[in-house]
């Protein structure tokens, strides 16, 4: 699959996985993809453990709280480092951002679906029982948890207004021909 049609076909999957084991061969190449995006000052701040074990599965999807964790048959955790790397000012979130649409896409082209979870892990200190359960040390955030497996519905991109309305050349609000 090409990038534009990965970018066409990548969506927010909620729903149930297939019994499809996620080989380790694939996982690597999703979060090698993670790596591999842009950072501030290339600090690198956005790190990632990988949960393919279904006690592990489990134990995240107690805390998540969500079918999806515990229907996935592997689970990208990513982890933040929000130290300062430029002009007292962290890049953590922005890099970690970069890194998680970078295996959204490569999970679409594998063939894989998943959802980004990140506010669910704001409520109920869901984040810090991730952390302590996986070993995260105390200076480093976990972020985002991404559930992985081969979808077991067929679902689409949530409809997106058209590119004239959200993009102008030239100046805001205006064609510019």
């Amino acid at each position: 699959m090409d990038l534009f049609e990965a970018v066409a076909q990548r969506h927010s999957y909620r729903a149930g996985f297939r019994d499809n084991p996620v080989p380790r061969e694939d996982l690597v190449k999703i979060v090698q993809a993670g790596i591999q995006a842009p950072s501030g000052c290339n600090a690198q701040t956005t790190t990632f453990v990988i949960v393919d074990d279904p006690a592990g599965i489990a134990a995240l999807a107690d805390i998540v709280g969500k079918q999806v964790v515990a229907e996935a048959k592997a689970v990208i955790v990513c982890v933040v480092h929000h130290r300062p790397v430029y002009q007292d000012k962290s890049f953590a979130v922005e890099d970690c951002s970069a890194a998680v649409e970078n295996m959204l896409l490569a999970i679409t082209a594998l063939g894989y679906a998943t959802v980004w979870l990140d506010g669910v892990l704001r409520a109920e200190s869901r984040a810090a029982k991730i952390a302590e359960l996986l070993g995260v040390p105390d200076d480093l955030e976990v972020r985002i948890v991404l559930p992985i497996g081969v979808p077991a519905e067929k679902w689409q991109q949530a409809n997106k207004a058209p590119f004239e309305h959200r993009a102008w050349f030239g100046r805001y609000g205006e064609s510019g021909k």
